[in-house]
């Protein structure tokens, strides 16, 4: 238990931004799952129609500091290689 009211405020703090953060990247996962089940099922249509709101809930999370600006890089490059190779292929 916090002993200081400045630390009891933290506490409260520490668990409203845990609960916002979680939410963020869980929709963060959410998006990239549906995508990637797109790509996997080689549904092209629907992967290109996935990718830029994909991309984009990436770039919001960066932002809003839940990962880092080259783990969303790194992601944006794989989806979007992925979803090339679907065109190519079909």
């Amino acid at each position: 238990m916090p002993n200081h009211k400045s630390s009891e405020k933290r506490v409260r703090q520490n668990v409203k931004r845990n609960t916002v953060n979680r939410s963020n990247r869980s929709k963060l996962r959410t998006q990239i799952k549906s995508l990637r089940a797109a790509i996997a099922g080689t549904d092209q249509a629907q992967s290109q129609e996935l990718l830029n709101p994909t991309i984009s809930v990436i770039d919001k999370m960066v932002n809003k500091g839940i990962i880092h600006k080259n783990t969303a890089a790194r992601y944006k490059s794989r989806l979007s290689k992925h979803v090339g190779n679907i065109a190519q292929t079909s």
